[in-house]
């Protein structure tokens, strides 16, 4: 026995013995095989859980580690198990999503499910601590903003930060209010949140006796309803939302479907404003589909989509062939004045975005591929009109008056390089890189709008002249998104740290110019600083949120689930399994006019 025991042990030790595997060069080429191989795989199954364990951070910081934090950590401790398969990694973010949005749905509260050993949290790596600090600096812009709203204009539109006092711009709908629903929520803000959401269910009355934008309703009031509804799962926001679109559906009782651009709200009576010469607007007839399919999705109703596709049919038949429509269209013949201007500024900008977002939002499919094919034609028109500067070879986009060019741009139109972005991927490999390398040229031009004035803040349009670049036109700001925008969605589709060091430019410039001690203002003049008296909706439902999200990491509103409509709203972008007609309705799982006052 000793003996048989001592022969085995020593059989055992001789593969520790060095001299062995020099006499045997075939069983140490295939230990070194081995050992390499190994090394790799323990390297890359630690990758993947760091990679994870970022994602489960970036989520936790989102709900401040609380709607889903046990189980996530419970997820967290997966990953360090033996049996770890790190193809599982895609399902186990959906599935804290899922779980979210469910405990939403089914009332539980945020604080109800905190995380067991907080410490275990803190020994986890720290993320990206520069842009964690930068979105904590936007929160607390926010937070700024509507606690002045809060305290000066509670329920009212729009603050005047500097009189300290409210105005009813919208026909009193409490714009800001349902404006900022889902940054609110967003950011985390759950009690001012609550206290929005009371508001909306209390108070909220569409009953009035307002001749109210069809545009600026749908893009503000329904879109912000409806995403706070797929944000929380809250019935009452799509009750409002359908409140208030059967108010204006009216509007498109017309000869050719194309929508009258006003409507009372209490009486119904549609029209057009004056100054149009009874023409209705492109962007305003054009930038209600995303809101009304999403409506006929969560109510099982037709009609909003119904309405809404409509006017694309329309459109459809009178499209030119470089896809660029005139911004006045009559609604009684559906034709379009050829007089008018062509542009991707104020009146023309959303409706060519919606042609993407629409086909985004339709997961792609063979029923909305018109939208697809109709983007893609008006983008060969926006190439069309696309020239550089000299000396710096700034890119813009001119507007187009008859057969001439005039070379000024909107910063209105600076949402363009985020839909090209978002759009390039549709293409095949090399009209992609076109697009995306146009887009990322206009977004310089557009960060220098801002760069090149004494305050950082960029004017309303600029004039490009031969061998000086730029110059301010109309030099008021008043808060606007667009740039931040394209930079949210240039950094994410592309993964360059330069947007975010640009957009952080950007908001410095806005706490150094518009801050005041009751919120945020816009400036009269960007040249001298000069402040109006006006804090937009707008810069609490998207300058602030895109920066927030700029700052995020992207699986915050992820692109492949939301889709966002012009003011900033996201709207989940419905599975076709779950959408096989609109006769069931569908549960979530959970521009802008303005003048400086």
């Amino acid at each position: 026995m000793a003996r048989r025991s001592s022969s085995s042990s020593s059989g055992a030790w001789r593969y520790l013995n060095p001299a062995y595997y020099l006499k045997r060069p075939k069983r140490l080429a295939l230990l070194f095989f081995v050992f390499v191989a190994a090394t790799f795989a323990f390297w890359d199954r630690q990758s993947l859980v760091s990679e994870y364990e970022v994602e489960t951070l970036q989520l936790l910081s989102v709900f401040d580690g609380k709607p889903c934090a046990c189980y996530v950590m419970g997820l967290l401790e997966v990953v360090d198990s033996e049996n770890w398969i790190p193809s599982e990694i895609s399902r186990l973010e959906d599935d804290i999503n899922r779980l979210h949005d469910q405990l939403r749905k089914a009332g539980v509260h945020l604080d109800e499910n905190p995380i067991s050993n907080k410490n275990s949290r803190k020994d986890l790596v720290e993320i990206d601590p520069v842009n964690n600090e930068r979105r904590e600096k936007v929160k607390d812009a926010m937070l700024h903003a509507w606690n002045s709203y809060v305290k000066y204009a509670w329920g009212m539109d729009e603050l005047q930060p500097q009189s300290k006092k409210g105005i009813n711009s919208f026909g009193g709908l409490g714009a800001t209010l349902v404006d900022s629903l889902d940054t609110l929520y967003i950011m985390g803000l759950k009690d001012e949140f609550q206290k929005a959401r009371d508001w909306v269910a209390e108070s909220l009355d569409f009953d009035k006796d307002y001749d109210a934008s069809v545009f600026e309703t749908t893009i503000r009031v329904v879109g912000g309803l409806l995403s706070a509804y797929d944000l929380s799962g809250d019935k009452v926001f799509l009750e409002k939302a359908k409140d208030i679109t059967d108010r204006l559906l009216p509007a498109w009782d017309t000869t050719s479907g194309i929508p009258y651009n006003r409507i009372n709200l209490a009486h119904g009576r549609a029209h057009n404003p004056g100054w149009t010469n009874g023409d209705s607007i492109l962007a305003d007839s054009g930038t209600e589909q995303l809101e009304f399919i999403a409506l006929s999705q969560r109510t099982g109703d037709p009609k909003y989509r119904q309405k809404a596709e409509n006017v694309i049919t329309q459109l459809q038949k009178i499209y030119p062939s470089d896809g660029l429509l005139p911004i006045y269209i009559n609604p009684h013949s559906g034709t379009a004045a050829s007089y008018s201007t062509i542009t991707f500024g104020a009146m023309g900008d959303s409706f060519y975005e919606y042609l993407l977002k629409v086909w985004i939002q339709g997961n792609k499919t063979e029923h909305v591929k018109r939208y697809r094919e109709m983007w893609e034609t008006s983008m060969e028109g926006l190439v069309s009109l696309t020239k550089k500067t000299t000396p710096s070879n700034f890119h813009y986009i001119c507007e187009k008056n008859g057969g001439s060019l005039s070379d000024k741009m909107d910063e209105l139109a600076c949402f363009a390089p985020g839909m090209l972005a978002l759009g390039a991927s549709g293409y095949g490999p090399e009209k992609s890189e076109q697009i995306m390398n146009l887009a990322k040229e206009l977004a310089r031009t557009c960060y220098n709008f801002y760069q090149t004035t004494p305050t950082k803040l960029a004017g309303e349009n600029y004039f490009f002249h031969s061998g000086q670049d730029m110059s301010v036109g109309t030099s008021w700001n008043i808060l606007r998104p667009e740039t931040v925008e394209s930079l949210m969605y240039l950094w994410r589709l592309t993964g360059n740290k330069t947007y975010r060091d640009w957009g952080w430019d950007i908001f410095q410039a806005f706490e150094k110019n518009s801050r005041v001690e009751s919120g945020y203002v816009g400036l009269r003049d960007v040249n001298t600083g000069e402040k109006d008296n006006m804090m937009q909706s707008f810069f609490l439902a998207e300058t602030l949120k895109y920066l927030y999200l700029l700052f995020s990491p992207p699986s915050v509103i992820s692109f492949d689930e939301w889709v966002f409509n012009t003011e900033a709203h996201p709207l989940r972008i419905v599975p076709i399994h779950d959408n096989k007609g609109t006769g069931t309705p569908v549960r979530p799982f959970g521009r802008k006019q303005g003048k400086p006052e």
